[in-house]
């Protein structure tokens, strides 16, 4: 008998004390949200996707009555923004065979070329050692670039003449790390536009004759939306297993990584800050939700 009252009883102060959370309740928030999203660059896909992923989320959670739901909110985009966003730790891969190739792919002005030395680098200090693939085999002053940056880190560059096939530049690179004990073939390989067929199949003719352990996007953090086209198109066409973000130290909103990995499901793998070999850090989930969180809760 006293069990049921006591349960009356306590049904009703959950009653009164608490309300569930209606779409009403975060219709002028979610919108608020995305407005912050896109204004941190986020694209305008991605930013939709997580406010009707948060709605769903929300949707029915208990708050006690008159308490301000924003924290509740935040707490749950901040969840979901870490769910999103994935890592990957590049130096396990690379050890778990030899020689292990990597393709690098991506658009002109990226900073792609500097970014593999930075990865050689980072390899490198792992005590991992590396070849470069010159598979820029067309653009005036390429294969002298990667070969500034391979004099500098003592690091063997296989290259043939402007013009050659890029494949075949890939391959011989593999069969050399292959003969020498190499850990690690770093394949550099002309930028050019996603939108670019012919050029495109070239990486899809790589990809063939050398099939690489891992392809990487190389991304401009500060590109915004054209970030987001590239990664999408480069892994519809080629798969990419993981990302570089480069330029993050120019004022990067943290947007790009969060419309990147919505769409693409990829991990990010490294962060590039800086122009020396020294600055590329490995990925944090926590540095974007931060920034980003901080960012919106300014509007």
């Amino acid at each position: 008998m006293f069990d049921k009252l006591k349960k009356a009883l306590g049904d009703f102060v959950t009653e009164i004390s608490t309300r569930s959370i209606s779409e009403g309740d975060l219709e002028s928030s979610l919108w608020s949200l995305q407005l912050a999203l896109v204004e941190c660059d986020v694209a305008l896909p991605a930013a939709e996707s997580l406010a009707n992923s948060l709605k769903e989320r929300m949707v029915g959670v208990k708050v006690k009555r008159l308490e301000d739901i924003t924290p509740v909110v935040r707490g749950a985009f901040e969840s979901l923004l870490r769910e999103n966003l994935s890592s990957a730790d590049l130096l396990s891969k690379v050890r778990s065979k030899s020689p292990f190739s990597i393709m690098f792919v991506g658009v002109n002005g990226t900073g792609k070329t500097t970014t593999i030395a930075k990865v050689a680098k980072y390899l490198l200090d792992n005590g991992v050692s590396v070849v470069f693939a010159c598979g820029d085999t067309y653009r005036a002053g390429s294969e002298e670039q990667i070969e500034t940056h391979a004099q500098r880190l003592g690091v063997k560059v296989i290259k043939h003449k402007y013009g050659a096939d890029p494949a075949a530049v890939a391959f011989d690179a593999v069969t050399y790390a292959k003969n020498n004990r190499v850990g690690a073939v770093l394949i550099d390989t002309a930028g050019r536009m996603q939108t670019d067929k012919d050029l495109m199949g070239e990486l899809m003719k790589i990809r063939r004759v050398v099939q690489p352990d891992m392809t990487i996007f190389v991304g401009d953090s500060l590109a915004g939306n054209d970030a987001l086209l590239q990664a999408e198109e480069f892994n519809k066409s080629l798969g990419i297993d993981g990302v570089i973000l480069t330029k993050v130290d120019a004022d990067s909103k943290g947007g790009a990584a969060i419309s990147i990995t919505s769409a693409i499901k990829k991990p990010i793998l490294f962060l590039g800050v800086g122009q020396s070999y020294t600055d590329l850090v490995p990925f944090d989930a926590s540095w974007v939700i931060q920034n980003v969180l901080s960012k919106t809760e300014k509007n």
